[in-house]
Order: structure tokens, then sequence, then C-alpha cells
């Protein structure tokens, strides 16, 4: 039947794969409700982040929606995360079909089928998943009983290269998004299904939030460009909006966070305290796609640490954002929770610190009740031209007088977080970062007296994203990154002073340029995805399961009958008039403001924050009809209990 849990038949399989418990569910503050909780309305979500479990189930996204779908009483969520290899062998043995963690049903079971990608290495994921399920691979072949497949998360905001596999895309926030959608399907279910499937998406559709690929019709000119994007259903928009929730103290989710029974890649509870960023980093695709600025209030915050931290028994408590430090009243918020939770063992934590927003006050704060770990900074560009292209408004002296101020007050290890592969990078803006580590290193053993000073360089290759103004790049190519580190590692441990001190992690350029073919490329990648997946690709994100030489041989059998191949895709410089796969997915952002800032990039001009400036006329707030949402306030944070 419908909805029937198929445990009984997966506990076998259990004790035959790693890590059973990651498929067993019953975490603390799950749901699972009544199959046909809303009569024969109900909506039916099961809701995929397509990577393991322990990296998938501290998702702050999946986990909203999980809950705010949970609390309609016409309408159920269930999760289901990607299988390890071994699972899928042993699902596909025994004849069983992807599941759910929490009433273990069948995928296929559900009415929608949503998947969130942080990503888009989780597309060979995203494959199996449908395979599994027992879902046809293709949009254009699925039946009326199948699900609807809607991809959301920030890699949806080009939705392109897996048109072929979903049915929809929801871009941008989710809360209020996932309801509307809802509201969609129960009204066509209870009015019978008419028109069936087609009906259905084309309802999706015209609300004009809700991208619909079938939809749409895609030219090419002879060179391989876009020639143009052409809605083909009557009343379907040409563009397709964002969806941006105002108002963050009127979504204080999650309530009830969940808590992993398996190790899983975060232990603490999180909390969102603003959404948005317009400090205008121009690699930042996250930045610019989540504008405006919305910061949930001081007293917002305060009661969802301490409604999280009763309803987990977590003893860490992460304060989210794109620059958490950048909230208005972040001070007041460290200083309020310290107070509040000081002698319970509760430690506060910010993911990284920006260098100019960092100060020992607040370093103080956030380890008060907690251990002293390490400080993260991401200086991003190793020279100061570089960060001037980049818009990262910190100079090295900034920097220096951060360490030292961190090293001074007791912290004995810093970590340092670049790129390599920037637009207009040369060999000397990388070596600089082994200049800089090495200052970083004099200043920390001078300050503190100590040789114990550790500083990690972390870099991470740059991948060109859409929707920002490096959208039109040229990406570093694989061989060219992997030189340039090389030269970098041998740089830091040429000088035995500080070979010791500094450590040193890199990513290779490999996987940077399929992410990049998948970041900017259109509908034409999807047969290398596809290619890909059939020859056994999964687990993308991870390095022991990557394949470049699976990729490159995909691209090179797959793309030579479009006139195109993957250095097309990602290492090739785009032009302003050239149409992009994304120009119809709407982020706010006015295209010729990005490609002026990217002008300004080449000619290393720097760009305000418009929190604190007058707008610079991004597009964002007069075409979604926003605004920006700042404090401060002026509230205080009082203790939950009086003494």
């Amino acid at each position: 039947m419908p909805g029937e849990s198929l445990f009984a038949e997966l506990e076998p399989l259990l004790e035959r794969v790693r890590k059973p418990i990651q498929y067993v569910g019953g975490e603390l503050n799950s749901t699972v409700r009544d199959w046909d909780c809303g009569g024969e309305a109900t909506v039916r979500w099961a809701l995929m982040y397509p990577d393991a479990y322990e990296v998938g189930l501290p998702n702050q996204g999946v986990m909203i929606l999980y809950e705010v779908l949970n609390e309609r009483p016409d309408a159920l969520a269930e999760r289901t995360y990607a299988v390890w290899p071994d699972m899928e062998d042993a699902l596909r043995s025994a004849g069983l079909p992807q599941f759910t963690v929490d009433g273990h049903r069948s995928v296929r079971d559900f009415d929608v089928f949503g998947i969130s990608f942080s990503t888009e290495l989780g597309y060979t994921n995203f494959l199996t998943a449908l395979d599994l399920a027992g879902i046809a691979l293709h949009a254009a072949d699925r039946g009326e009983s199948e699900p609807i497949v809607i991809a959301g998360g920030h890699a949806a905001f080009n939705p392109e290269p897996i048109a072929d596999f979903i049915d929809a895309a929801i871009v941008g926030d989710g809360e209020q998004a996932v309801l509307e959608v809802t509201d969609v399907i129960a009204g066509w279910k209870a009015a019978g299904r008419p028109g069936g499937r087609r009906e259905l998406l084309r309802r999706l559709a015209l609300t004009g939030t809700v991208y619909v690929p079938a939809f749409y019709d895609v030219s090419y000119l002879p060179d391989g460009r876009i020639h143009r994007v052409v809605p083909t259903e009557p009343g379907v928009p040409w563009r397709v909006t964002k969806n941006t929730v105002m108002d963050l103290d009127e979504w204080p989710y999650p309530k009830q966070p969940l808590v992993p029974l398996a190790e899983a890649v975060h232990e603490r509870m999180s909390v969102e305290i603003f959404r948005g960023c317009t400090r205008g980093c121009r690699f930042c695709q996250a930045g610019m796609i989540t504008r405006p600025v919305r910061e949930r209030s001081i007293t917002g915050v305060g009661a969802m640490v301490d409604r999280g931290l009763a309803a987990t028994g977590f003893e860490e408590v992460g304060l989210l954002s794109l620059s958490s430090a950048d909230h208005s009243e972040i001070a007041e918020i460290t200083r309020g929770l310290a107070d509040r939770y000081e002698g319970r063992q509760v430690g506060l934590s910010l993911p990284s610190t920006r260098v100019d927003a960092f100060n020992i006050d607040l370093a103080n704060e956030l380890t008060r009740n907690g251990r002293r770990s390490g400080l993260t900074f991401a200086p991003e560009g190793g020279s100061e031209r570089l960060r001037r292209v980049i818009n990262k408004m910190v100079t090295e002296e900034d920097l220096i007088a951060t360490v030292a101020a961190a090293y001074g007050a007791g912290w004995r290890q810093v970590k340092l977080y670049f790129m390599c592969g920037l637009p207009t990078e040369t060999d000397a803006d990388v070596l600089q970062i082994a200049e800089v580590a090495k200052r970083v290193i004099d200043t920390g053993r001078s300050v503190s007296g100590r040789r114990d000073i550790r500083c990690t360089v972390s870099i991470g290759g740059f991948v060109p994203k859409p929707h920002t103004p490096f959208q039109w790049a040229a990406q570093l190519g694989a061989q060219e990154t992997d030189a340039r580190l090389a030269r970098l590692r041998e740089a830091i441990r040429a000088d035995r002073r500080y070979a010791s001190a500094i450590g040193f992690r890199y990513h290779d350029g490999q996987p940077g340029i399929i992410e990049g073919l998948l970041s900017r490329g259109d509908r034409r990648v999807g047969r290398v995805i596809e290619r890909v997946w059939r020859e056994g690709g999964r687990f993308d994100g991870w390095r022991e399961f990557f394949s470049y030489a699976a990729w490159s041989a995909a691209c090179a059998a797959e793309l030579p009958a479009y006139g195109v191949d993957l250095d097309w895709f990602t290492t090739r410089e785009r032009g302003q008039a050239e149409v992009l796969p994304w120009d119809h997915i709407d982020s706010g952002l006015d295209k010729d403001w990005l490609w002026a800032d990217w002008q300004d990039a080449l000619e290393e001009h720097e760009q305000d924050d418009c929190r604190w400036t007058p707008c610079f006329d991004c597009g964002v707030c007069p075409q979604l009809g926003t605004q920006i949402q700042i404090g401060p306030t002026g509230r205080a944070l009082l203790p939950v209990t009086v003494v």
C-alpha cells in the first residue's frame, strides 16, 4: 500500500552495511505523521539533501522546510539522504527503493520529491536516488503516479544542467515557497486532479516563482552560445522571480532542531541570525543571491537559542549567517547569551569571522562558557591588489593587527582561508600568501612570547558562479591551479623558521573545473551528468569517490556533437552580449550592474557595503519590492529566568 513502512524488509540489510544507524531514523524531534493526515488532499513531501546522512542532517534548509511543512494539518514531510554505495548495492539486490528515514516509506509514494542542492557536485547522487526510487530519470518520461521532482537550494539559481531530470525548481528562500506550492497541489488534488501532471506543472509555473523547464525552449547559435530562452506555454513568465522571506522573526525555524543519531559534521544547535549579505565580495554567489540583508532581532535570536537548547541538549550554539559578526547587535547578542548561560557550559561559535569585524571583546564572549578553539579568518586573496579586485576590503595591516590581538589574548592558532585562480591573479599574488603567513607567525611569536604559535593556510580553487560579477570570467585550468599551489607549498616549506608552524591544506584544481562546468553549464551538460552517473559516478563532493577522468571522458563523448567542450564551459571568458543559461532566472540583481561591477573589478575599484552607504542600485530592493532590515533595536537580551 502507498505510504507503508518498508522497515521490516530493510532491517535485515542493516547488518551488511557501514554505519547502519544513519538509515534507522527516530532522531530526537523527528516526525512521522499519519499518511492521510489531511484526508484525500494531503500533500506529501520527501525532502532530500543529496549527500550522506552525516552531512545532510545538520543542513538548516532541509530542517526548516521539514518543520514548516509538518506544522500544516494537511501536509507531511519526511527526509531522505544519499545512501552509500554499499547500501545502494544492498537495496538493488533486495529490490527495495530509495526510502525516507522517518517512516521508511518509498520515495516514489510521495507527491513531491524535493532536493536541496547547496553544491552542484550532488547531481549524480540525485540521479541515484531517482533511479533507486523507481522514478523515471527524465521528467518527460514520468507518468501520472510519479512525484513532482522539485530542485531548490543555491545551485537551483542555474537549474539548466539538470533541466532534463527535474519537473520544477524553486529559486530563493523556501519557507513560504513550499507552503504556496503545497496550496497549489492541494487545490489540484481536491478538484480531482484536472488535466493531470501537465496541468499541475502549469499551475505551478503560473505563480511566477516556480520554474518549470519543460515550458521553456532553448535555441543556440552556430558557435554554441545560447540564442534565446522562450516560454512555450501561455501565461508562463519570461523570467522566474526568486522567493524572498521578509521579517525573519516571523519564521523562527527550526523550533525543534533534529539531533543526529550518528556522528555528524556539525555537533551543535544553530540559529541563523541574519540572511543576506551586501559586503559585495565579487566571487560570492551566496552573498549576491540572498540580498537584501534581513536581521533577526536580538530578542528573536535569544528566544530561538533558548528553545533550541531545551529541545536538543546541545552544548554549543552556532550563530550562523554569511558574515555573522556584521549583525548590528552582535556584541549585545554574544554578551547577552554568555551572561544568560554562564555556568551552564554552553559555548557560542561563529563559523568564520571577517578580519575587519573581529575584536577581542567579541571573541572573549564567544569563549566565556566554552572551550577556546582556533580562529578562522578569510582574507581570500593573497595580495592587497587582488583583494581590491574581489572587493574584499581588508588590508594586510588589518589582518596583522587582528591576529596580534588574538595571539596577545591567549589564542595559539589561527586559520587563514584563501582562494587560488581568482580573476587577474598572477603567481606573485599567490606567493604573497606565504609572506602573509610568515608575518602572522612572527606577529604571534612577538606578542605572546611563545614559540608554539600555529597558522593554518587553507586554499580553495575559485569557481565562477552565476549571478555574480565574475559570472563572465574565465576559470583557471586545473593544471595551472595545481602548478601555482605547488609553488606556494614550496615557498612555505623552504624557510625552516616557519615550515613547522604553518600548516598547508589545499584542494587540487580538478574538482573545481567540474564544479565550474556544472555551475555555469546549460541543458547540454545534462548528457554529461547522466553518462558519468551511468558509469558509476557517486559522491563527487568526496575526494575518495571523485573521478576527473570519468568527467572529462564524458565531456569528450557527449559535448562535441554540440560544437562545445569542457574548456568552452569553464576556461572561456564570456562577453557582455552573451545570453547566459540562467538569464531567465531573476535573482533581483540587474545584469547591467553586475557587468559594471565586473569592469570595476578589472580596474581594481572597490564597492562599499550598502548597509552603511547610500544605495548603489544593484536592483534587488526596487525590483523585488524588498528592503534592507537591520537594527540596532536597542533591546536587551534578558535572562530566561529571574534571579
